[in-house]
């Protein structure tokens, strides 16, 4: 682990951020909630006429079809899985029993997430309405199976450490490519949950440059773009000043040195009378911290 938290020291200044801000829920058309649902609830597109996929949907949710216009069915199914005003969204109580089952999260389909919670509590698949099997599930996980959530103020630059999980290398990496990574501990603010462990994070790379002669060392630039929430939402971030000094200070605390951190770094390779310089490499599972780009509200787990 150390010299994973040292080979990010090692590369850290050369990191950046960009900002992408995803669509609003006002500018999406009926087509965009309903891909937007299907991929939170099955992971994939569903096949069929727009009809034929909110009939699914509604019946796999609720264990019966509404007979709600169209438009009021989509938005009804998109408010479910992201919107917690009145109530925690679909989201939500899924990441707050799985934290509460496994003190982490997944990625995978909210479908997906609800079976493996129930093979894992119960022991098998459960059938019936998703709705349904995830309230008893909420219920074995929170007393009286009642997730209470709260607004909290998230500021600017708040630290989040994170695991990287797409393993980088100068050498191989291409300007675009993805790079995912995932919060590696919870973030708690005044007892309420905010980032869960294994929340997925995404950025690309935006800048490769390849070590050449000369001991000139390969560069690699990242843009740390977004962190996801506890309530769903993609939280803008990036590698400041303030995530660098963390990062340097976690480092120094697993048992290195600022001597070390020199010491253990690229320091080429000599061929004849020429230095090559080292390529750049971040290994999978290398921790480090970011931090939030702007202040942010979100719906978090009351846990205290």
């Amino acid at each position: 682990m150390l010299r994973k938290i040292i080979s990010l020291v090692l590369v850290i200044s050369m990191f950046m951020v960009t900002l992408v801000f995803g669509q609003a829920s006002s500018e999406m058309n009926v087509l965009a909630k309903i891909s937007a649902v299907e991929l939170a609830v099955y992971g994939n597109e569903q096949t069929g006429s727009l009809v034929e996929r909110l009939d699914k949907l509604e019946i796999d949710l609720y264990g019966n079809k509404t007979n709600d216009a169209l438009m009021s069915k989509t938005d009804n199914l998109y408010a479910e899985i992201n919107t917690n005003s009145t109530k925690p969204s679909l989201m939500t109580k899924i990441n707050a029993v799985e934290w509460a089952i496994n003190k982490n999260v997944t990625s995978l389909p909210i479908k997906q997430r609800i079976e493996n919670n129930e093979k894992f509590i119960e022991g098998n698949v459960k059938t019936g309405a998703l709705m349904d099997r995830l309230n008893s599930l909420t219920e074995m996980a929170f007393p009286g199976g009642v997730v209470n959530t709260a607004e909290t103020l998230i500021a600017q630059d708040t630290l989040i450490k994170i695991k990287i999980v797409t393993p980088l290398n100068s050498k191989t990496a291409r300007v675009g490519d993805i790079v995912n990574y995932q919060v590696a501990e919870d973030v708690f603010i005044d007892g309420k949950l905010v980032f869960v462990t294994g929340a997925e994070g995404q950025g690309k790379v935006s800048k490769v440059k390849q070590a050449q002669n000369f001991g000139r060392d390969a560069e690699l630039e990242i843009d740390f773009e977004h962190l996801t929430a506890v309530d769903g939402q993609k939280l803008a971030t990036f590698l400041g000043d303030k995530a660098k000094e963390e990062t340097k200070s976690m480092a120094i605390a697993a048992g290195a040195t600022v001597a070390a951190l020199v010491v253990l770094g690229p320091v080429g390779i000599v061929t004849g009378a020429f230095i090559k310089g080292e390529d750049v490499k971040v290994p999978e599972g290398a921790l480090m911290y970011i931090q939030t780009k702007t202040e942010n509200t979100v719906y978090a787990i009351v846990t205290n």
